[in-house]
């Protein structure tokens, strides 16, 4: 039998030992795409300031206190034009609205988020009773 987008030939003893439905499990031609959930939280950096594991590490801390679907995803969005030289962007996708809303600019708060004051604004912006435990202190 053959699936579209897979090719199974008899000297591959995985692909031979699959049942139909395991097969049609596979094609890519049966797989849809996530929708897109809100709320989103994109990371804006410049990536020629090397700035992308401080982005992947408020990535992980954001998601650890707010696991989904408190939010639902983060994306993180590289940078690397002399117009955006030194950005560091966090944005708010939420339904309830239709622009995004800045969480933070470096440029205009003068430096990087800590971990506790990037929460206390996603937390205040969606989720205004949660409590973050020691980042409220």
């Amino acid at each position: 039998m053959q699936t579209p987008g897979i090719t199974v030939d008899g000297n591959d003893p995985i692909a031979t030992s699959l049942q139909p439905a395991e097969l049609a499990a596979l094609n890519p031609e049966t797989f849809t795409p996530p929708t897109q959930e809100h709320p989103t939280i994109s990371i804006e950096y410049c990536d020629r300031c090397r700035w992308q594991p401080r982005a992947q590490w408020l990535l992980t801390e954001l998601l650890l206190t707010f696991p989904p679907p408190t939010i639902q995803s983060i994306a993180l969005v590289p940078r690397n034009q002399e117009a955006t030289a030194g950005r560091f962007r966090v944005w708010l996708y939420d339904a309830a609205t239709t622009a995004p809303k800045l969480l933070w600019d470096r440029k205009i708060e003068g430096g990087f988020p800590e971990a506790k004051h990037l929460k206390q604004r996603v937390r205040d912006a969606i989720a205004p009773g949660m409590s973050l435990g020691h980042s409220d202190k």
